[in-house]
């Protein structure tokens, strides 16, 4: 029974050693392997090539911070700008609401200017009918004195013997007095006439005169609306640009933090990795440790046997 379970432990023991000899020579592989890749340029190019391309993420990042930083200047200036155009055309709007209301005013007084002119043309009119119908009357007087006058004459023809005694003195003075009033009458229509005709031609020069302010009135709400057209289309294209600007930034932040994810799930993948390898070194680091002290227990009870045999024949 001995011989038999020292035959058993000399198989598990041979068993053991060549498991021992496989898992140092495994090992001893492993170890090189570790060594060639720590020492090799191979892995010293992978090395320099991870730190390169993470150089040239962080070179990349720093572009699109720079870039971001930029973008946000540009657009606080766009929006300075905006602001200003805003408030621009809103000065322009309030100087076309004034420019409206100057043309309605200048309107009216023309409408008003108008009128006048009309009343004045009307004025005119009955004052030239007036001075019509008293110069014809005056003609009418005229004649009928010029015949009392003959009439007088005649009848003093035929008193020639005493001319002294029936001069006509009185139809004399009449006429005299009726001339005056006459011209004096003329002299008033004519100074009212003249009057009028001053006042048609201030009414004429307040006319041109308002004429031409709405021509000016109009040719500044032209030049005011062109002004606005243009302060819309350059508003326009000014937003444009900042919509565009922000879609090419929201796309290359887009594109970075892709990046970035890529970099951190290649990162976690390293460290799942990295985390596999030290567990198989632990895993085989235990197991060496298990083998070793059985290869010193075996050890120990060969050598306790082979004691144990040498005794008695000794």
């Amino acid at each position: 029974e001995e011989s038999l379970q020292m035959w058993d432990l000399n198989k598990r023991l041979e068993a053991y050693l060549a498991r021992v000899k496989f898992l140092e020579e495994e090992n001893e592989v492993l170890r090189a392997e570790i060594q060639s890749a720590k020492g090799s340029p191979a892995g010293d190019s992978w090395r320099a090539k991870y730190e390169e391309e993470l150089r040239t993420l962080r070179d990349a990042l720093d572009h699109a911070f720079r870039e971001k930083c930029t973008a946000e200047l540009a657009r606080d200036n766009l929006y300075e700008e905006v602001q200003q155009v805003k408030s621009r055309c809103q000065k322009e709007q309030a100087a076309r609401e004034e420019a409206k209301k100057q043309l309605s005013l200048s309107r009216k007084e023309l409408e008003e200017e108008r009128r006048a002119q009309i009343w004045l043309k009307e004025r005119a009119v009955q004052l030239e009918k007036e001075v019509e119908a008293l110069l014809e009357v005056h003609e009418e007087e005229k004649a009928g004195l010029d015949q009392e006058i003959a009439s007088f004459s005649q009848s003093l023809e035929s008193f020639r013997c005493a001319p002294v005694a029936f001069q006509p003195v009185e139809v004399e003075d009449y006429s005299k007095r009726l001339s005056e009033i006459w011209k004096g009458a003329v002299e008033t229509y004519k100074t009212e006439v003249s009057q009028l005709e001053g006042s048609l031609c201030q009414a004429k020069e307040n006319l041109w005169k308002a004429v031409e302010d709405n021509q000016q009135s109009q040719l500044q709400l032209q030049h005011l609306e062109k002004d606005l057209a243009g302060l819309k289309a350059r508003k326009e294209m000014l937003e444009e640009s900042l919509a565009r600007q922000w879609q090419e930034q929201r796309g290359e932040a887009e594109k970075f933090q892709l990046a970035m994810e890529a970099l951190e799930q290649e990162k976690q993948t390293l460290r799942v990795q990295i985390a596999q390898v030290l567990e198989d070194r632990q895993q085989l680091m235990h197991l060496k440790m298990s083998l070793s002290l059985e290869v010193a227990t075996y050890r120990t009870l060969l050598e306790a046997e082979s004691t144990r045999l040498q005794m008695p024949a000794g």
